[in-house]
Protein backbone atom coordinates (compact mmCIF):
# COMPACT_ATOMS: atom_id res chain seq x y z
CA UNK A 1 0.00 0.00 0.00
CA UNK A 2 1.54 3.54 -1.18
CA UNK A 3 0.88 6.29 1.27
CA UNK A 4 1.94 9.32 -0.16
CA UNK A 5 3.03 11.04 3.92
CA UNK A 6 6.09 8.66 3.40
CA UNK A 7 7.50 11.52 1.27
CA UNK A 8 6.92 13.77 3.67
CA UNK A 9 9.18 11.87 5.86
CA UNK A 10 11.88 11.31 3.68
CA UNK A 11 11.99 15.26 3.42
CA UNK A 12 12.30 15.48 7.06
CA UNK A 13 15.51 12.54 7.10
CA UNK A 14 17.04 14.96 4.86
CA UNK A 15 16.75 18.13 6.76
CA UNK A 16 19.89 20.37 7.72
CA UNK A 17 18.42 20.94 11.62
CA UNK A 18 16.26 17.83 11.87
CA UNK A 19 14.23 17.61 14.90
CA UNK A 20 12.38 14.36 16.73
CA UNK A 21 9.17 13.67 14.50
CA UNK A 22 6.32 13.32 15.78
CA UNK A 23 3.57 11.32 13.62
CA UNK A 24 0.35 12.56 14.36
CA UNK A 25 -2.56 11.11 13.48
CA UNK A 26 -5.88 8.64 15.06
CA UNK A 27 -6.26 5.04 15.60
CA UNK A 28 -5.85 2.90 13.06
CA UNK A 29 -5.00 5.24 9.98
CA UNK A 30 -1.66 3.19 9.75
CA UNK A 31 0.79 4.93 11.95
CA UNK A 32 3.00 2.24 13.05
CA UNK A 33 2.93 0.66 9.28
CA UNK A 34 4.15 3.89 7.94
CA UNK A 35 6.98 4.23 10.65
CA UNK A 36 8.19 0.19 9.84
CA UNK A 37 8.00 1.10 6.45
CA UNK A 38 9.98 4.41 6.59
CA UNK A 39 12.34 2.13 8.16
CA UNK A 40 12.86 -0.72 5.96
CA UNK A 41 13.32 1.87 3.26
CA UNK A 42 15.83 4.46 4.14
CA UNK A 43 17.43 3.31 6.86
CA UNK A 44 20.38 0.29 7.74
CA UNK A 45 18.89 -0.18 11.12
CA UNK A 46 15.85 0.41 13.32
CA UNK A 47 14.60 -0.29 16.54
CA UNK A 48 11.01 -0.18 17.69
CA UNK A 49 9.38 0.41 20.95
CA UNK A 50 6.01 -0.23 21.73
CA UNK A 51 4.94 1.30 25.29
CA UNK A 52 2.05 -0.18 25.52
CA UNK A 53 3.24 -3.47 26.15
CA UNK A 54 6.88 -3.05 26.52
CA UNK A 55 7.12 -3.65 30.52
CA UNK A 56 10.97 -3.76 30.53
CA UNK A 57 11.17 0.29 28.84
CA UNK A 58 8.23 1.35 30.81
CA UNK A 59 10.47 3.40 33.28
CA UNK A 60 13.14 4.72 30.65
CA UNK A 61 12.77 8.45 31.28
CA UNK A 62 11.89 8.38 34.86
CA UNK A 63 15.20 8.42 36.33
CA UNK A 64 16.87 11.40 33.85
CA UNK A 65 16.85 12.83 30.60
CA UNK A 66 20.53 11.73 30.17
CA UNK A 67 20.43 10.63 26.80
CA UNK A 68 24.06 8.35 26.83
CA UNK A 69 22.01 6.06 29.49
CA UNK A 70 18.83 5.83 27.49
CA UNK A 71 20.46 5.08 24.62
CA UNK A 72 22.42 1.95 26.36
CA UNK A 73 19.49 0.75 27.73
CA UNK A 74 18.19 0.74 24.45
CA UNK A 75 21.16 -1.31 23.23
CA UNK A 76 20.48 -3.77 26.24
CA UNK A 77 16.58 -4.87 25.13
CA UNK A 78 17.62 -4.43 21.39
CA UNK A 79 20.86 -6.01 20.61
CA UNK A 80 21.15 -2.58 18.24
CA UNK A 81 23.39 0.88 19.74
CA UNK A 82 21.22 3.63 18.45
CA UNK A 83 23.22 6.19 16.14
CA UNK A 84 22.95 8.54 12.84
CA UNK A 85 21.90 5.49 10.69
CA UNK A 86 19.39 3.82 13.10
CA UNK A 87 15.85 4.96 13.29
CA UNK A 88 14.76 4.68 16.45
CA UNK A 89 10.87 4.42 16.68
CA UNK A 90 8.95 4.93 19.74
CA UNK A 91 5.32 4.31 19.00
CA UNK A 92 2.36 4.72 21.77
CA UNK A 93 4.99 7.15 23.72
CA UNK A 94 2.00 9.11 25.71
CA UNK A 95 2.32 5.73 27.82
CA UNK A 96 5.62 6.20 28.45
CA UNK A 97 5.76 8.42 31.32
CA UNK A 98 7.89 11.82 30.26
CA UNK A 99 8.53 9.55 26.91
CA UNK A 100 7.13 13.29 24.99
CA UNK A 101 8.71 15.30 27.20
CA UNK A 102 12.46 13.39 26.44
CA UNK A 103 12.52 13.76 23.32
CA UNK A 104 13.59 17.36 23.69
CA UNK A 105 16.57 16.21 25.27
CA UNK A 106 17.60 13.76 21.91
CA UNK A 107 17.22 16.92 19.93
CA UNK A 108 19.67 18.75 22.27
CA UNK A 109 22.12 15.85 23.18
CA UNK A 110 21.93 13.62 20.22
CA UNK A 111 20.59 15.88 17.44
CA UNK A 112 22.29 13.04 14.71
CA UNK A 113 20.16 10.15 15.75
CA UNK A 114 16.72 9.96 13.69
CA UNK A 115 13.80 9.93 16.13
CA UNK A 116 10.42 9.00 15.19
CA UNK A 117 6.99 9.04 17.71
CA UNK A 118 3.55 8.10 17.19
CA UNK A 119 0.34 7.71 19.74
CA UNK A 120 -3.16 7.07 18.61
CA UNK A 121 -3.79 9.38 22.04
CA UNK A 122 -0.81 11.52 21.41
CA UNK A 123 -2.92 14.75 21.04
CA UNK A 124 -4.81 14.35 24.60
CA UNK A 125 -1.77 13.38 26.19
CA UNK A 126 0.53 16.28 25.31
CA UNK A 127 -2.13 18.34 27.08
CA UNK A 128 -2.47 16.46 30.39
CA UNK A 129 0.64 15.50 32.01
CA UNK A 130 4.19 15.70 29.97
CA UNK A 131 5.70 19.42 29.73
CA UNK A 132 5.17 19.40 25.79
CA UNK A 133 8.65 20.60 24.15
CA UNK A 134 7.59 23.05 22.23
CA UNK A 135 10.23 24.31 19.23
CA UNK A 136 12.23 20.97 19.38
CA UNK A 137 9.57 18.81 17.37
CA UNK A 138 9.04 18.52 13.89
CA UNK A 139 5.42 17.06 12.29
CA UNK A 140 3.98 15.04 10.46
CA UNK A 141 0.11 14.42 10.21
CA UNK A 142 -1.15 11.05 8.56
CA UNK A 143 -5.27 10.41 7.85
CA UNK A 144 -7.04 7.98 6.20
CA UNK A 145 -5.65 7.30 2.68
CA UNK A 146 -7.44 9.69 0.11
CA UNK A 147 -8.70 9.03 -3.17
CA UNK A 148 -5.99 9.12 -4.78
CA UNK A 149 -4.14 6.47 -2.56
CA UNK A 150 -7.53 4.13 -2.64
CA UNK A 151 -6.97 4.23 -6.75
CA UNK A 152 -3.74 3.08 -6.02
CA UNK A 153 -4.79 0.49 -3.86
CA UNK A 154 -7.62 -0.77 -6.31
CA UNK A 155 -5.57 -0.96 -8.84
CA UNK A 156 -6.37 1.41 -10.76
CA UNK A 157 -2.88 3.73 -11.27
CA UNK A 158 -3.44 4.42 -14.92
CA UNK A 159 -5.92 6.94 -13.29
CA UNK A 160 -3.56 8.56 -10.77
CA UNK A 161 -1.23 10.19 -13.13
CA UNK A 162 -3.49 11.88 -15.47
CA UNK A 163 -5.73 12.96 -12.05
CA UNK A 164 -2.57 14.78 -10.62
CA UNK A 165 -1.78 16.17 -14.28
CA UNK A 166 -5.28 17.48 -14.49
CA UNK A 167 -5.54 15.94 -18.27
CA UNK A 168 -9.46 16.48 -18.25
CA UNK A 169 -9.75 15.83 -22.23
CA UNK A 170 -8.03 12.25 -21.54
CA UNK A 171 -10.03 11.66 -18.45
CA UNK A 172 -13.35 12.36 -20.00
CA UNK A 173 -13.89 9.16 -21.80
CA UNK A 174 -13.56 7.60 -18.15
CA UNK A 175 -15.60 9.63 -16.01
CA UNK A 176 -18.66 7.06 -15.61
CA UNK A 177 -15.44 4.53 -14.26
CA UNK A 178 -13.84 7.23 -12.23
CA UNK A 179 -17.56 8.00 -10.31
CA UNK A 180 -18.38 4.65 -9.51
CA UNK A 181 -14.46 4.14 -8.00
CA UNK A 182 -15.98 7.32 -6.00
CA UNK A 183 -18.69 5.61 -4.86
CA UNK A 184 -17.01 2.86 -3.47
CA UNK A 185 -14.40 5.13 -1.84
CA UNK A 186 -18.04 6.92 -0.30
CA UNK A 187 -18.25 3.44 1.50
CA UNK A 188 -15.09 1.83 1.88
CA UNK A 189 -13.33 5.57 2.82
CA UNK A 190 -9.53 5.58 3.93
CA UNK A 191 -8.89 3.46 6.90
CA UNK A 192 -6.13 1.07 5.62
CA UNK A 193 -7.41 -1.97 7.42
CA UNK A 194 -10.74 -1.88 5.61
CA UNK A 195 -9.45 -0.32 2.02
CA UNK A 196 -6.94 -3.49 2.21
CA UNK A 197 -9.71 -6.35 3.02
CA UNK A 198 -11.69 -4.47 0.23
CA UNK A 199 -9.14 -4.59 -2.31
CA UNK A 200 -8.48 -8.24 -1.51
CA UNK A 201 -12.27 -10.11 -1.54
CA UNK A 202 -14.38 -7.17 -2.70
CA UNK A 203 -16.89 -7.92 0.44
CA UNK A 204 -19.01 -5.07 1.09
CA UNK A 205 -20.33 -6.89 4.57
CA UNK A 206 -16.73 -7.48 5.99
CA UNK A 207 -16.30 -3.71 5.01
CA UNK A 208 -18.98 -2.91 7.25
CA UNK A 209 -17.91 -5.31 9.86
CA UNK A 210 -14.37 -3.63 10.40
CA UNK A 211 -15.86 -0.16 9.86
CA UNK A 212 -18.06 -0.99 13.29
CA UNK A 213 -14.92 -3.28 15.08
CA UNK A 214 -13.16 0.57 14.72
CA UNK A 215 -15.74 2.44 15.94
CA UNK A 216 -16.15 0.18 19.00
CA UNK A 217 -12.45 0.54 19.54
CA UNK A 218 -13.01 4.59 19.48
CA UNK A 219 -16.06 4.00 21.73
CA UNK A 220 -13.58 1.88 24.11
CA UNK A 221 -11.15 4.63 23.95
CA UNK A 222 -13.63 7.35 25.46
CA UNK A 223 -14.36 4.93 28.99
CA UNK A 224 -10.71 4.57 29.25
CA UNK A 225 -9.11 7.30 28.73
CA UNK A 226 -11.82 9.95 28.83
CA UNK A 227 -12.51 12.02 32.40
CA UNK A 228 -15.57 9.49 33.43
CA UNK A 229 -17.89 13.19 33.77
CA UNK A 230 -16.96 13.62 29.78
CA UNK A 231 -17.59 10.39 28.76
CA UNK A 232 -21.82 10.86 28.42
CA UNK A 233 -21.08 14.00 26.55
CA UNK A 234 -18.20 12.68 24.36
CA UNK A 235 -20.45 9.95 23.24
CA UNK A 236 -23.26 12.37 22.44
CA UNK A 237 -21.38 14.66 20.31
CA UNK A 238 -19.70 11.60 18.54
CA UNK A 239 -22.96 9.85 17.67
CA UNK A 240 -24.56 13.30 16.60
CA UNK A 241 -22.21 13.90 13.66
CA UNK A 242 -23.55 11.85 11.13
CA UNK A 243 -27.07 13.37 11.72
CA UNK A 244 -25.97 17.20 11.99
CA UNK A 245 -24.17 17.16 8.80
CA UNK A 246 -26.88 15.17 7.14
CA UNK A 247 -29.29 19.00 7.76
CA UNK A 248 -29.60 20.97 5.12
CA UNK A 249 -27.52 23.67 7.44
CA UNK A 250 -24.49 21.97 8.65
CA UNK A 251 -23.40 24.20 11.24
CA UNK A 252 -23.34 22.26 15.04
CA UNK A 253 -25.91 23.18 16.80
CA UNK A 254 -26.17 21.94 20.33
CA UNK A 255 -29.57 21.65 20.92
CA UNK A 256 -29.71 18.38 18.57
CA UNK A 257 -27.80 17.21 21.09
CA UNK A 258 -30.15 17.34 23.63
CA UNK A 259 -33.13 20.14 24.56
CA UNK A 260 -31.16 22.95 26.43
CA UNK A 261 -27.57 21.87 25.59
CA UNK A 262 -25.31 24.98 25.84
CA UNK A 263 -21.80 25.10 24.69
CA UNK A 264 -20.51 25.59 27.90
CA UNK A 265 -21.61 21.52 28.67
CA UNK A 266 -19.67 20.30 25.47
CA UNK A 267 -16.87 21.87 24.61
CA UNK A 268 -14.31 19.69 26.49
CA UNK A 269 -16.09 16.78 24.95
CA UNK A 270 -15.28 18.67 21.61
CA UNK A 271 -11.76 19.45 22.48
CA UNK A 272 -10.95 15.73 23.40
CA UNK A 273 -12.34 14.28 20.43
CA UNK A 274 -10.10 17.03 18.21
CA UNK A 275 -7.15 15.91 20.22
CA UNK A 276 -7.78 11.93 19.84
CA UNK A 277 -7.87 12.83 15.65
CA UNK A 278 -11.26 11.68 15.44
CA UNK A 279 -13.42 14.94 14.76
CA UNK A 280 -12.38 18.19 12.72
CA UNK A 281 -13.75 21.77 13.78
CA UNK A 282 -14.45 23.73 10.70
CA UNK A 283 -15.37 27.78 11.76
CA UNK A 284 -17.47 30.15 10.26
CA UNK A 285 -15.68 32.91 8.60
CA UNK A 286 -17.31 36.28 8.06
CA UNK A 287 -15.70 37.75 5.24
CA UNK A 288 -13.05 36.26 2.38
CA UNK A 289 -10.04 38.37 3.19
CA UNK A 290 -6.90 37.90 4.57
CA UNK A 291 -5.64 36.05 7.07
CA UNK A 292 -9.45 34.36 7.31
CA UNK A 293 -8.34 33.58 11.28
CA UNK A 294 -9.22 37.08 11.60
CA UNK A 295 -12.76 36.99 10.98
CA UNK A 296 -13.12 33.44 13.04
CA UNK A 297 -16.81 33.42 14.55
CA UNK A 298 -15.89 31.08 17.42
CA UNK A 299 -19.32 30.24 17.70
CA UNK A 300 -20.27 28.92 14.37
CA UNK A 301 -18.43 25.71 13.09
CA UNK A 302 -19.31 22.07 11.62
CA UNK A 303 -17.78 18.93 12.62
CA UNK A 304 -16.78 16.40 10.41
CA UNK A 305 -15.54 12.33 11.15
CA UNK A 306 -11.99 11.47 10.49
CA UNK A 307 -13.13 8.79 7.66
CA UNK A 308 -16.01 8.88 5.19
CA UNK A 309 -16.73 5.23 5.55
CA UNK A 310 -16.69 5.54 8.99
CA UNK A 311 -19.10 8.03 8.73
CA UNK A 312 -21.41 5.77 6.66
CA UNK A 313 -20.90 2.84 8.96
CA UNK A 314 -22.22 4.84 12.10
CA UNK A 315 -25.49 6.83 10.06
CA UNK A 316 -26.04 3.01 8.87
CA UNK A 317 -25.86 3.34 5.17
CA UNK A 318 -26.05 -0.05 4.01
CA UNK A 319 -23.71 -2.30 2.04
CA UNK A 320 -26.60 -2.51 -0.59
CA UNK A 321 -25.77 1.18 -1.87
CA UNK A 322 -23.01 0.42 -3.08
CA UNK A 323 -23.95 -1.53 -5.82
CA UNK A 324 -27.05 0.38 -6.23
CA UNK A 325 -26.15 3.34 -8.96
CA UNK A 326 -26.75 6.38 -7.21
CA UNK A 327 -28.40 5.31 -3.91
CA UNK A 328 -25.09 6.52 -2.19
CA UNK A 329 -26.22 10.00 -3.58
CA UNK A 330 -30.20 10.47 -2.76
CA UNK A 331 -31.16 11.31 0.84
CA UNK A 332 -27.27 11.29 2.41
CA UNK A 333 -25.62 12.56 -0.55
CA UNK A 334 -24.66 16.40 0.60
CA UNK A 335 -23.60 14.95 4.18
CA UNK A 336 -21.28 12.11 2.66
CA UNK A 337 -20.03 14.88 -0.09
CA UNK A 338 -18.96 17.38 1.95
CA UNK A 339 -17.46 15.06 4.20
CA UNK A 340 -15.53 13.95 1.67
CA UNK A 341 -14.26 17.25 -0.01
CA UNK A 342 -13.39 18.66 3.21
CA UNK A 343 -11.32 15.19 4.09
CA UNK A 344 -9.38 15.55 0.56
CA UNK A 345 -8.47 19.47 1.59
CA UNK A 346 -7.15 18.25 4.92
CA UNK A 347 -4.50 16.44 3.21
CA UNK A 348 -2.57 19.62 2.05
CA UNK A 349 -1.51 20.72 5.52
CA UNK A 350 -1.04 24.57 3.24
CA UNK A 351 -4.43 24.64 3.40
CA UNK A 352 -6.41 26.62 6.11
CA UNK A 353 -9.98 25.66 5.72
CA UNK A 354 -13.48 27.83 6.91
CA UNK A 355 -16.99 27.98 5.88
CA UNK A 356 -18.50 31.54 4.99
CA UNK A 357 -22.52 32.59 5.58
CA UNK A 358 -24.09 35.66 5.15
CA UNK A 359 -24.93 37.52 8.74
CA UNK A 360 -28.66 37.62 7.58
CA UNK A 361 -28.48 33.50 6.47
CA UNK A 362 -29.04 34.52 3.02
CA UNK A 363 -25.79 32.60 1.28
CA UNK A 364 -23.53 30.07 2.37
CA UNK A 365 -19.85 29.02 0.83
CA UNK A 366 -19.54 25.39 1.61
CA UNK A 367 -15.90 25.99 2.04
CA UNK A 368 -13.26 29.26 1.88
CA UNK A 369 -9.52 27.81 1.97
CA UNK A 370 -7.19 29.84 2.51
CA UNK A 371 -3.82 28.22 0.62
CA UNK A 372 -0.78 30.54 0.79
CA UNK A 373 -1.77 34.47 -0.28
CA UNK A 374 -4.59 32.79 -2.20
CA UNK A 375 -8.30 32.33 -0.50
CA UNK A 376 -10.44 29.95 -2.55
CA UNK A 377 -14.03 29.76 -2.11
CA UNK A 378 -15.57 26.04 -3.06
CA UNK A 379 -18.41 25.25 -3.99
CA UNK A 380 -19.72 21.56 -3.29
CA UNK A 381 -22.13 19.52 -5.62
CA UNK A 382 -22.85 15.75 -4.77
CA UNK A 383 -24.31 15.66 -8.51
CA UNK A 384 -24.15 17.67 -11.80
CA UNK A 385 -26.44 20.32 -10.97
CA UNK A 386 -24.31 23.26 -11.59
CA UNK A 387 -26.62 26.04 -9.81
CA UNK A 388 -24.33 27.88 -7.38
CA UNK A 389 -25.85 31.10 -6.58
CA UNK A 390 -24.17 31.63 -3.48
CA UNK A 391 -21.02 31.00 -5.03
CA UNK A 392 -21.81 33.23 -7.75
CA UNK A 393 -22.88 36.15 -5.49
CA UNK A 394 -20.06 35.59 -2.92
CA UNK A 395 -17.38 36.27 -5.97
CA UNK A 396 -19.08 39.12 -7.56
CA UNK A 397 -18.80 41.15 -4.28
CA UNK A 398 -15.64 39.61 -3.98
CA UNK A 399 -14.23 40.03 -7.52
CA UNK A 400 -10.61 39.66 -6.96
CA UNK A 401 -11.38 35.58 -6.09
CA UNK A 402 -12.25 32.80 -8.63
CA UNK A 403 -14.84 30.48 -7.35
CA UNK A 404 -14.08 26.75 -7.37
CA UNK A 405 -16.66 24.12 -7.80
CA UNK A 406 -16.64 20.07 -7.56
CA UNK A 407 -19.15 18.39 -8.54
CA UNK A 408 -20.16 15.19 -10.96
CA UNK A 409 -19.96 17.09 -14.06
CA UNK A 410 -16.98 16.99 -15.80
CA UNK A 411 -14.27 20.09 -15.72
CA UNK A 412 -15.12 23.26 -17.21
CA UNK A 413 -14.16 26.88 -17.08
CA UNK A 414 -16.08 29.91 -16.67
CA UNK A 415 -14.96 33.46 -16.08
CA UNK A 416 -15.93 33.52 -12.52
CA UNK A 417 -16.35 29.73 -11.78
CA UNK A 418 -13.73 26.52 -12.64
CA UNK A 419 -16.07 22.94 -12.21
CA UNK A 420 -13.94 20.43 -11.60
CA UNK A 421 -14.75 16.86 -10.95
CA UNK A 422 -15.46 15.34 -7.40
CA UNK A 423 -12.78 12.77 -8.14
CA UNK A 424 -10.08 15.35 -8.28
CA UNK A 425 -10.09 17.82 -5.30
CA UNK A 426 -6.84 16.67 -3.23
CA UNK A 427 -5.21 17.10 -7.34
CA UNK A 428 -6.82 20.66 -7.30
CA UNK A 429 -6.06 22.33 -4.33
Amino acid sequence: MNRYAIKELYLWKDKKNRKPLILQGARQVGKTWLMQQFAKEAFQKSIYINFENNAQLSGLFIKDFDIQRIKFEIQLYSGIMPDKDTLLIFDEIQEAKRGVTALKYFYEQSPELPVIAAGSLLGIATHQNDSFPVGKVDFVSLYPLSFLEFLEAAGKEQFVAAVKEQRWENLAPFEGQLQDLLKQYFFVGGMPEVVKNFTETHDVGLVRELQHNILDAYDRDFSKHAPLDEVPRLRMVWRSISGQLSKENKKFIYGFLKEGARAKNFELAIEWLRDAGLVYRVSRTKKGLLPLSAYEDFAAFKLFMLDIGLLCAMSGMPPQALVNGNAVFTDYKGALTEQYVQQQLRLNRENLIYYWSADNSQGEIDFLVQNGGKILPVEVKAEENLQAKSLRSFVEKNPELHGIRFSMAPYKEQSWVTNYPLYAVSAVI
